[in-house]
């Protein structure tokens, strides 16, 4: 039942890293040409701007494929000597609490962003509104509550059948 659904999420997830891997390549450009062109006195207006919205990008974008590879930081001294179906009821746990507070994390960026939408705020140099960043902020922490959800879902079952 919840193998379609799964499939979606992971699949717009590698998609969401795609987009994050083209940012870091985006950023690395425009740094090594805004360094080349201050040797001439010719530097890029605004790169600094571009840089910091790439790199709200890069990182929630990145969110749920980092989660979906395992590849944040885990520490499993403790969980190892725990019997089984310990360790899955606490995985299955975490991932209820990490969905929780990553979709308050979306709803609060959205009416964040929402609330710089309304006020007009644009930033310093380029006069860029920054609000379409802060809702890919809710996007990328919205993906990562649904697959928690999912993981969640996965880890319970799994401990029922343990």
């Amino acid at each position: 039942m919840l193998r379609r659904p799964i499939k979606y999420i992971e699949e717009t997830g590698k998609g969401f890293n795609i987009l994050a891997c083209a940012a870091v390549v985006v950023m690395m450009l425009l740094s090594t040409a805004d360094v080349i062109l201050r040797l001439f006195g010719k530097p890029i207006p605004g790169t600094y701007e571009l840089v910091g919205f790439l790199g709200t990008v890069v990182v929630s974008f990145a969110l749920a494929f980092t989660s979906m590879e395992k590849g944040h930081i885990a520490v499993e001294i403790l969980m190892e000597k725990l019997p089984q179906r310990a360790q899955m009821a606490i995985e299955a746990f975490c991932n209820l609490i990490g969905a929780l507070l990553f979709a308050a994390i979306a709803w609060q960026a959205v009416v964040y962003g929402l609330d710089i939408k309304a006020s007009g705020e644009v930033s310093l140099t380029l006069q860029m509104p920054p609000y379409p960043f802060i809702f890919g902020i809710a996007v990328g922490c919205a993906l990562l509550a649904l697959l928690l959800v999912a993981d969640f879902a996965k880890s319970l079952r799994r401990t029922l059948d343990v």
